[in-house]
């Protein structure tokens, strides 16, 4: 299992793109302009996330991004796995969950004390990898309001 994780730099951004327009189609949320641009943004070093993509016999088959945040009820820094995802047949071999230790190792290396993350109801697998690693529900709903922003892409 010859694994790399190669940080995501701009040279990156098509196959990185790629990737998150299989992940959010196939998890039924397909990419939207905003979301596009904001994996471009990503590919171009914004600060507050860090990609990688993983590669097997240098061959692209996969991706994780994490987003660094802060929480008073966490104690500091906080982050989420935003994305993690592996082409169809490169699952259920374990790469999963080495892509997952990847970014949690990533993770603690960032500061980050407590990491989230979301699974869409359904996604028994993914379920279980995250359980098996420590995860919990919170026992909390979340919730989400879109804000009009002025996008920073464009200034």
């Amino acid at each position: 299992m010859d694994l790399r994780f190669d940080a995501v730099g701009p040279s990156d951004a098509d196959t990185l793109l790629r990737f998150a327009r299989a992940f959010h189609v196939e998890d039924g949320h397909p990419l939207d302009a905003a979301g596009e641009r904001a994996v471009m943004q990503i590919a171009a070093g914004e600060p507050l996330a860090r990609a990688w993509i993983v590669r097997q016999a240098h061959a692209a088959i996969g991706y994780v991004v994490l987003t660094i945040g802060y929480s008073i009820e966490y104690g500091g820094r906080d982050g989420f796995i935003d994305d993690l995802y592996l082409i169809p047949g490169a699952r259920g071999r374990g790469l999963g969950r080495k892509l997952l230790d990847f970014a949690l190792a990533r993770a603690g290396d960032l500061g980050i004390r407590t990491l989230h993350l979301e699974v869409e109801i359904g996604n028994e697998g993914a379920t279980r990898m995250y359980r098996s690693a420590g995860f919990e529900a919170t026992g909390r709903t979340l919730m989400r309001l879109p804000l009009k922003t002025k996008d920073r892409m464009t200034t």
